[in-house]
């Protein structure tokens, strides 16, 4: 059997920056990130996606809140809107992934799994929600819909717009529910997409019933317990830079090609990555090779094939 690896898409990996999000655009931008994995098929991997959600689900809110406003519709939860995402994502890598395949003559299937997460209902990010989704409000709007819904608002300033945004929380994944149906289907050679845009937070009551909360969970730690859970010997974080960097942007930043744990730990303890990017995919990183990973890699698709880019992170130098 060939190593098994889980691949993290990053958020570039289906929607630039500068776009605003047709599907010809994204189909376009999926296809470009999945051409870089070629490579690990043809080195005999064995494959897991992940992905994330941000702008996807992020529409399916604005969709959710138009609806109610001009007919009445309504509003789905959030688990639904995730579970949605899943889907309507999932879908479209799966597309571009069997074009591809195609292209390059490999033969492989491809699935897609609605994933749930478990979370602890007692975590605290239950007491301060702190992940922005959906669209900007006045405070007029914000003030009633708290009131209706019992939303939490924050304020939210970004570039010319400002306003408040709603916010949930992001609580820590303990579970993937479906993880040895992934490993069971991947390690049989199948390309498996999995626990998308971070799972679907649900909890067990008293009497282990299944209940979701009104919740997200961060896709890179999601995907880190889905790599450790499934036995997977690598790990790799798709961003938007071919390297970590400390100190990013400043002065002084500096290339990091390697990484042990001890250090990683350190640079976090020092505040030498933003929390708002770089180092929740640390400590995804630093928790795979905890668990037994052999290593994670943090890079760009692009230059995924070329292994002088990159930074690897492993829990020993000497590893």
């Amino acid at each position: 059997m060939g190593k098994l690896a889980v691949v993290a898409l990053g958020g570039n990996a289906l929607l630039r920056d500068n776009q605003i999000g047709t599907i010809e655009e994204q189909e376009q931008n999926t296809t470009d990130t999945l051409e870089n994995l070629v490579f690990l098929l043809r080195e005999g991997y064995n494959l897991v996606l992940t992905h994330g959600n941000g702008p996807q689900v992020g529409n399916i809110l604005l969709r959710n809140d138009a609806g109610e406003q001009v007919y009445g519709i309504a509003q789905m939860p959030l688990d639904i809107c995730v579970a949605d995402s899943q889907g309507g994502i999932g879908y479209m890598i799966e597309r571009m992934l069997h074009n591809v395949l195609q292209r390059h003559g490999i033969s492989r299937n491809v699935v897609t799994l609605v994933t749930e997460v478990l979370i602890d209902p007692d975590d605290p990010a239950f007491r301060n929600p702190s992940k922005r989704i959906g669209r900007i409000y006045t405070h007029e709007q914000a003030d009633k819909l708290a009131r209706e819904k019992g939303w939490v608002f924050k304020k939210e300033v970004k570039e010319d717009l400002s306003g408040w945004r709603r916010v949930v929380p992001s609580p820590r994944p303990h579970r993937i529910l479906n993880a040895p149906m992934v490993e069971e289907l991947a390690r049989r050679g199948h390309i498996v997409i999995a626990a998308g845009g971070g799972g679907i937070p649900v909890y067990q009551d008293e009497k282990n019933m299944l209940r979701a909360e009104e919740a997200v969970v961060d896709k890179d730690l999601s995907s880190s317990l889905l790599a450790s859970t499934i036995g997977a010997e690598e790990f790799y974080i798709l961003t938007d830079v071919p390297f970590v960097f400390i100190n990013y942007k400043k002065k002084d930043q500096e290339i990091i090609e390697f990484l042990d744990r001890n250090d990683a730990l350190k640079y976090l303890r020092l505040g030498m990555f933003g929390e708002g990017n770089m180092a929740p995919k640390i400590r995804a990183a630093v928790d795979f090779v905890e668990k037994g990973g052999k290593k994670s890699v943090i890079t760009e698709a692009t230059k995924l094939e070329d292994k002088s880019y990159g930074t690897k992170i492993t829990l020993k130098y000497d590893d």
